[in-house]
């Protein structure tokens, strides 16, 4: 699902997201892996600034709900994007965050 979005359109994802994928990959890889995803990712994804209205966004969403605030960032890019949030996060599945969410864990 998430590389037929890719292949459909540049979609929109936040610098917070970015910063969260690097550091995962990097644990895991290292910091050449990341640096060559972060790298991809900009080539691949139309990214969404760290703005004060962003944040105040991703504010809300975190005091109305026990999600990481990373996540909570997501949720504001997408509903201030009009997209569809890909994810896996089931706090994020479960509860009303603003946007369109799409169920990426496996059935």
């Amino acid at each position: 699902m998430v590389q037929d979005a890719f292949g459909a359109e540049r979609p929109w994802m936040s610098w917070v997201t970015v910063g969260e994928v690097a550091h995962h990959v990097e644990r895991r890889h290292g910091a050449d892996k990341a640096a060559l995803v972060v790298r991809r990712l900009r080539a691949a994804a139309a990214l969404d600034d760290v703005t004060a209205e962003r944040v105040l966004a991703a504010a809300h969403i975190k005091a109305r709900h026990p999600i990481a605030l990373a996540d909570c960032f997501a949720a504001a890019t997408a509903a201030a994007r009009d997209a569809t949030l890909l994810t896996g996060v089931p706090k994020l599945l479960e509860r009303d965050v603003g946007c369109r969410v799409l169920d990426l864990r496996p059935t």
